[in-house]
C-alpha cells in the first residue's frame, strides 16, 4: 500500500515549451516517486512526429492525454503559426477544463500548474480550491517583466521602443527595443493582452522557472523580497533534454561521424531553433561570413519562411540549398558540413570538437548551450530572444553579439569578425573562462543539494502535504 499525489499539466500546442515542461514531469517523478503526473495537451490538430517521440518516452507515472479543438477546419490554413496557437488554446478550454475537473473527481489533484501562455487555466483551480502554478520555461527577467508589466505601463509614458534604457526590477538594463515585439506597439491588440494575461499570473500560488539560483541570482533575490504581493518564484532548471528523440539514427551518425574527425573545440555550430529562421538575403550574408572567417562548422540549413523569422514548417522537403551563394558548397568542403533542416543539437553541443553556438536564443539552446560549456554568438530573432542575448552579452558576459545594419541583416563582415573573435581571438579567452564557471554552477544546481533540487523538493513536500488533506488515493 502506497500513497500517491496527483498533480496535472496544462501545456500549450509549442513543441519547445512542451518538451520543457516534460523534463520538468520527468524529473519530478524520478525525484519524487510517489509523485504521479497527468498532462494535459491542447494541439493544433494532427500531432506532429517529435511531440508524438516525445509523449513515447514518458515513464508510467506520467499519463498524457491530447485535447483537439473543435472547428479547427474553419480556420484559414495558412494563418500565421503564432496565431494558430492562440486560436487553438482559445478553441481547447472547455475541454481542458472538462478534463481537469474529471482528473480531481477520480484521483484528486493536489495541484494544477500550467504553461505560462495558457493562465486562462488558473480560474479553475480557484473554484475547485485547488493550488494552482506556472510552469515558465524561460527566463527569471522575462518573469520579472510580467509580473511588473502593469506598474511598468502606468510609470512610463513613451513607445519603449525609444528608450535607450528599460529598468526591468533585478535586472540589467535593456534597450527598450530588445522587449518582445508584443511591446513595440503600446496601442496594438497585441500590448493589450499581453497585460491581460499578466495579471492572471497573480492568480497562482508559484511560478516554477527554468533558470538555476547562479545564473539569474539578482533577479531572483529581488522577486523574493516582493514576498506575497507576487506568486513565489521557485528555479527549478536547467531542465534540458538529454538526447534527441525525433529522427533516425542515421541523420545522428552522419553530423557525429563528420564531427569525430575534427579538432577539439574546432567547429562552429550555427542553429536558429524549431521555429526561428532567417532570411534569403541573411543566409547569403552569413553564408559568406562563414566562408571569410575561415573557421570550421556545422549549419543547420532551413529554406526561407513566408512567416519571416517563424519557421514554416511546411516547407520541410523544399531544398534550403538553392539559397546558398553559387558555388558555397563547393569552396567550403573541407571547411564545414551543411545540414538541412535538422540535426541532432543535443549531440552536437556535447560532443568534444564543439567551440562555439550561433544560437537564435531561444531559451532551450540556451540553457543547452550552458549545460554544455559552449560559448555564444547571441543572434535573437523574436518572442524574448533579444532580452536572453542581453542576459548572456552584458549580464553574464559568456556571449558575443553581431551588429544589425539598418535593414535588419548581420552582414559578411560582422558575421566573419565575431565568428573570428569567438573561435580564436582575445575576447573569447575571457567568454570561455567564465562559461566554463556558468557550466559547472548548472551542474551543481541540480545535483542532490543543488539549489534547483532543493526548491523542486520543497514544492514536492508541499504538494504531498496538501495531499494528506485528502487530495491524493491510496493505491495497492
Amino acid at each position: 500500500m502506497g500513497t500517491t499525489t496527483h498533480i496535472a499539466l496544462v501545456s500549450v500546442p509549442i513543441y519547445s515549451h512542451l518538451r520543457s515542461i516534460l523534463e520538468f514531469s520527468k524529473r519530478l517523478v524520478n525525484l519524487h516517486q510517489d509523485i504521479h503526473v497527468t498532462c494535459i495537451i491542447p494541439s493544433t490538430g494532427s500531432s506532429c512526429n517529435n511531440t508524438k517521440a516525445l509523449v513515447e518516452s514518458l515513464p508510467p507515472s506520467i499519463d498524457h492525454m491530447f485535447i483537439s479543438p473543435q472547428n479547427l477546419e474553419d480556420i484559414p490554413h495558412d494563418i500565421h503559426p503564432a496565431m494558430l496557437v492562440q486560436v487553438a488554446i482559445y478553441l481547447c478550454m472547455p475541454s481542458i477544463n472538462d478534463a481537469l475537473n474529471t482528473i480531481h473527481s477520480d484521483l484528486g489533484l493536489a495541484a494544477i500548474i500550467c504553461d505560462g501562455l495558457i493562465t486562462q487555466v488558473l480560474h479553475l483551480p480557484k473554484k475547485l480550491n485547488i493550488r494552482s502554478f506556472i510552469f515558465f520555461p524561460s527566463t527569471v527577467m522575462l518573469l520579472s517583466l510580467v509580473l511588473f508589466s502593469s506598474k511598468l505601463n502606468e510609470t512610463v509614458s513613451s513607445e519603449y521602443r525609444d528608450l535607450l534604457e528599460i529598468e526591468i526590477p533585478g535586472c540589467i538594463p535593456i534597450p527598450g527595443k530588445d522587449l518582445p515585439e508584443s511591446l513595440q506597439d503600446r496601442s496594438s491588440e497585441d500590448y493589450k493582452v499581453f497585460l491581460e494575461g499578466n495579471e492572471r499570473f497573480y492568480l497562482a500560488d508559484g511560478v516554477l522557472v527554468n533558470s538555476f539560483q547562479e545564473m539569474e541570482e539578482e533577479t531572483i533575490r529581488v522577486l523574493h523580497q516582493e514576498g506575497t504581493k507576487i506568486p513565489y518564484v521557485y528555479a527549478i532548471g536547467p531542465l534540458i533534454q538529454k538526447g534527441s528523440c525525433n529522427r533516425g539514427s542515421d541523420d545522428v551518425e552522419l553530423c557525429l561521424r563528420w564531427l569525430d574527425k575534427q579538432e577539439d573545440n574546432s567547429i562552429l555550430y550555427i542553429s536558429f531553433g524549431s521555429y526561428g529562421n532567417i532570411s534569403k538575403d541573411q543566409i547569403v550574408e552569413l553564408a559568406w561570413g562563414l566562408e571569410l572567417s575561415g573557421q570550421k562548422f556545422i549549419w543547420v540549413l532551413k529554406p526561407p519562411s513566408k512567416f519571416g523569422l517563424l519557421n514554416d514548417v511546411g516547407d520541410i522537403n523544399e531544398d534550403p540549398f538553392q539559397f546558398l551563394p553559387k558555388g558555397f558548397l563547393e569552396r567550403t568542403k573541407d571547411q564545414g558540413l551543411v545540414v538541412p533542416h535538422w540535426a541532432p543539437q543535443i549531440e552536437i553541443l556535447g560532443h568534444g570538437a564543439i567551440g562555439g553556438f550561433i544560437t537564435h536564443c531561444g531559451w532551450n539552446s540556451v540553457l543547452e548551450g550552458v549545460v554544455h560549456g559552449i560559448p555564444i554568438i547571441a543572434w535573437p530573432l523574436f518572442a524574448e530572444q533579444k532580452m536572453n542575448a542581453a542576459i548572456l552579452t552584458k549580464g553574464l558576459k559568456v556571449a558575443i553579439r553581431p551588429k544589425l545594419n539598418e535593414k535588419g541583416v548581420v552582414e559578411r563582415e560582422e558575421a566573419a569578425e565575431v565568428i573570428k573573435n569567438l573561435m580564436v581571438g582575445e575576447e573569447s579567452m575571457g567568454i570561455r573562462q567564465r562559461m566554463k564557471e556558468l557550466k559547472g554552477a548548472a551542474a551543481k544546481a541540480v545535483k542532490e543539494d543543488g539549489s534547483s533540487t532543493r526548491a523542486l523538493s520543497e514544492l514536492a513536500l508541499k504538494w504531498k502535504s496538501l495531499g494528506v488533506a485528502g487530495t491524493t488515493k491510496t493505491l495497492a
